[in-house]
């Protein structure tokens, strides 16, 4: 499998994406006509604190302006995905229900998960963000070289942390051990935020995030980032190496959509899609994202609907 992520690493981070759901499941009573005429809940399937949760309540806020309504924001973890995807294909097609929809909606259907891109309705794709590689601040690895070298001595034995078996850090960490041809141990926690947390305190003996995760922690000199899996260094961490910088070629990261359950009506998918893109292309969002480290987007969910199909596809041939 190793082999068939590094394949994936150099096409992970590249382009815009976002599908649309298809299927009819009973929100024919919806109508933008009165919509929204309640509050809605926004599902984000990551802990509090983390890049995914940053995104999806930055872009609540905006949202709400436009829609003048509140959104609740609703962290359902675990399962690297799986438990967050779930519940939001399974609420009612009415269009309060609304989700930040990570990069594992096209890699868990390929991993026995009943999780599938035709499962949602997608309004817009609205960030990409690269990996990094962290050390905590005490760490006895100053370098990458130096941490590839422990993981090529001792395999199994350098503990990385991700935000979940079987999400994009996990695959991140399997595409950066196959380049370097060393061999790390993945250890899944239930977001970005956690894993971070675990490499702060020690907990682990490295850490494998989003940009806009690990940076705050970096900053504060509690993480030192060894290598950032981007294909040139970010302006959040101007300072930090990339990898193919040290010698090893390899880029991975993950992408952030906004979508709902599938079968949307036509007209409230519409109405949600433009404030959606509306919010992700505010000044607002765009200077959190990019400080943040990741790179704002602002998709359309035509145009994404073809590129989420094919990166499902493409898992289908890594995972296969």
């Amino acid at each position: 499998m190793r082999s068939r992520v590094l394949r994936f690493a150099a096409l992970a981070v590249a382009g815009t994406l976002v599908l649309s759901g298809c299927a009819d499941r009973g929100g024919s009573e919806a109508s933008s006509d009165n919509y929204p005429g309640k509050d809605l809940t926004l599902v984000v399937h990551a802990g509090a604190g983390g890049g995914s949760d940053l995104t999806a309540r930055t872009l609540a806020k905006e949202l709400e302006a436009d829609l003048g309504r509140s959104i609740v924001v609703e962290n359902r973890t675990g399962g690297g995905g799986r438990v967050g995807l779930t519940y939001l294909k399974n609420r009612p097609a009415d269009g309060y229900s609304i989700g930040f929809i990570p990069v594992e909606v096209a890699m868990l259907g390929h991993q026995g998960a009943d999780i599938k891109p035709e499962q949602y309705t997608i309004l817009g794709q609205v960030m990409n963000a690269p990996a990094t590689l962290s050390v905590p601040a005490n760490s006895p690895y100053q370098t990458l070289d130096q941490l590839i070298a422990a993981a090529k001595e001792d395999p199994d034995t350098i503990t990385v942390s991700n935000s979940g078996a079987g999400a994009i850090w996990e695959a991140a960490t399997l595409a950066l051990g196959e380049a370097a041809g060393a061999t790390f141990k993945p250890v899944p926690y239930d977001g970005g935020a956690p894993a971070v947390a675990a490499g702060v305190s020690g907990e682990v003996q490295a850490v494998m995030a989003g940009v806009s995760e690990s940076a705050s922690a970096a900053n504060n000199n509690q993480l030192r980032i060894l290598a950032v899996l981007a294909p040139e260094r970010v302006a959040s961490l101007p300072e930090a190496p990339t990898a193919k910088e040290q010698g090893i070629d390899v880029v991975i990261g993950g992408w952030g959509l906004m979508g709902a359950p599938a079968g949307l009506p036509d007209d409230v998918k519409q109405r949600l899609a433009d404030a959606v893109q509306k919010a992700a292309s505010s000044e607002t969002f765009k200077d959190v994202m990019t400080k943040a480290g990741n790179t704002p987007l602002a998709t359309s969910p035509d145009e994404a609907t073809e590129f989420t199909q094919a990166e499902f596809d493409r898992f289908g041939e890594i995972y296969g």
